[in-house]
């Protein structure tokens, strides 16, 4: 039996990792040239240490499957707290648990469940954290529902990367579901194709046209975009929302609601307003299994070395039936954050600044909110402070070609995002 401190168990007991031995006391004929049998699992259970990133559909899966296996040292971040509608697939949390953090419960369910295992939470936003924090990790894993998120955390560990310091790579493992669709890679930064590089790979979200959801709306979904769209600047001004706080996301609903019922539309719901505003598509348990699965595997091979990991790409659609694919995306020369090459970007004469910035956002393979622009001489618009955006709001009726010659290069940034776009502007 394992040794209980203060009521808990701390130690192992014999026999409970037998399986998970077979598998590391001896080679394969996968396993990596640098596989030591037999000296993998102190590595594995005493020393390799992991961020797991979200603690809901795909994290709870994760965090579970990580315990079990025999990685003792877990860390997880989520700024989430529970909700009811959670605990149809989110298995660590309880009816008891609906408002408190995800992160926190889910640490202490797997420590309670699971014997030695130190779980450390973190209730906030992974942006809170500096460089320090993610070089502690041996490797980090993404069960995130949030493109921005992703791509922020992946610029992160692109950056953390020193050529003469080996430690400073930390492998990512990214997962993510979409109904009945899911995939699983394998990121080395600087190595491998990063997630910026197959940004063009992602669904365009679908937008509804102005003009429909301000004067007829039809869908529900119309009226929820009428809310956050129109009637959120005209009420709160300036004011930010943030679609991860339930009193906005309970405005919203309120004020979709009640336009829903002025044009008689049915359907309005507190979780389709939440569906809506962040592009949530329900998630299905039985996905978040299997891609938690592939993920966690992933995390084994690595850490222990005892077979190949992938390279670098998994997919699974069960739309219709099963079917799963792998395959190596490649990098991007141009990927603004692993590539280090300009972007050429050819536009025409008559183009304004406003017009370029809108073609920013539009295009896949770049999907930049709100731009700033500048060149190495001159603002051409920023975003903020207020005062800069002021001073710097003339220029978009400009066309770009009065502010940058044929050839000129223009830095486009975001305050969501930890890295910077360089634009090659070629003129048609």
């Amino acid at each position: 039996m394992a040794t209980l401190v203060n009521g808990s168990a701390t130690a192992d007991w014999p026999g409970r990792y037998f399986h998970i031995d077979q598998i590391l006391d001896k080679p394969g004929p996968r396993t990596d040239p640098g596989f030591a049998a037999g000296a993998e699992a102190p590595f594995l259970r005493d020393q390799a240490k992991i961020l797991v990133i979200g603690a809901g559909g795909l994290g709870c899966e994760i965090l579970a499957n990580l315990a079990l296996t025999g990685f003792k040292h877990i860390h997880v971040i989520d700024m989430d707290t529970i909700d009811i509608s959670n605990l149809n697939r989110q298995f660590l949390f309880r009816s008891k648990d609906v408002g408190k953090s995800k992160a926190i419960v889910a640490a202490d369910f797997i420590m309670q469940r699971v014997p030695g295992v130190e779980v450390t939470p973190y209730f906030g936003k992974i942006q809170d954290k500096g460089d320090d924090y993610y070089m502690q990790f041996n490797l980090v894993i993404c069960g995130l529902d949030s493109v921005e998120a992703r791509r922020w955390i992946n610029a992160t560990l692109v950056n953390l990367v020193d050529p003469e310091n080996p430690e400073s790579l930390k492998p990512l493992i990214d997962g993510g579901t979409e109904g009945f669709k899911g995939q699983a890679r394998v990121i080395l930064p600087t190595i491998t194709s990063c997630y910026e590089c197959s940004l063009d790979m992602l669904n365009k979200q679908t937008a509804f046209p102005i003009c429909t959801i301000a004067n007829t709306p039809r869908l529900p979904e119309h009226c929820i975009e009428w809310a956050s769209v129109l009637e959120w600047p005209r009420v709160h001004g300036d004011k930010k929302m943030d679609t991860d706080d339930p009193e906005h996301i309970s405005w919203l609903y309120k004020t979709a609601a009640s336009r829903a019922k002025e044009f008689n539309i049915e359907g309005v719901t507190w979780s389709l307003t939440q569906g809506v505003v962040k592009n949530i598509i329900p998630a299905i348990a039985s996905t978040n299994a299997i891609i938690a699965a592939a993920c966690c595997n992933e995390a084994f091979k690595i850490a222990t070395s005892s077979a190949a990991y992938l390279n670098n790409y998994f997919m699974l659609i069960g739309t219709d039936g099963i079917y799963s694919y792998t395959f190596e995306h490649e990098k991007r020369a141009d990927c603004p954050v692993c590539g280090g090459e300009s972007l050429d970007f050819p536009i025409s004469m008559e183009v304004t600044v406003e017009e370029l910035i809108d073609m920013l956002i539009e295009k896949q393979d770049i999907q930049i909110k709100k731009p700033s622009l500048s060149t190495p001489t001159r603002q051409i618009y920023l975003q903020a402070p207020p005062q800069l955006e002021q001073a710097t709001r003339p220029n978009l009726e400009k066309k770009v070609s009065e502010l940058v010659p044929g050839g000129g290069e223009v830095t486009v940034t975001a305050s969501t995002l930890p890295f910077s776009l360089s634009l090659n502007i070629i003129y048609n």
